[in-house]
């Protein structure tokens, strides 16, 4: 299943979030797999493309990150046509 991912990263913790992401990656646990991201032009707001067959990891990587960025994830449903 893909997965749209928009992390809302808090105030004044953009520069945290970079330091963390260029030490440690994105701590992605096995089995969630990131297929690409889009950063909005403020640079506040990423969204990410991702695929799992277990929406439970979705916590464990949430977990490395929710004291510097807010999550919403959505289930993406088929493609029309």
């Amino acid at each position: 299943m893909q997965y749209m991912v928009i992390e809302s990263i808090k105030s004044d913790s953009v520069q945290l979030v970079y330091d963390r992401f260029h030490s440690k990656g994105r701590m992605l646990p096995h089995g969630l797999i990131y297929i690409d991201s889009w950063l909005e032009d403020q640079g506040n707001r990423c969204f990410q493309l991702m695929e799992t067959s277990d929406v439970s990891l979705f916590d464990q990587w949430i977990a490395h990150w929710s004291d510097l960025v807010e999550f919403e994830v959505i289930l993406l449903g088929n493609k029309p046509g």
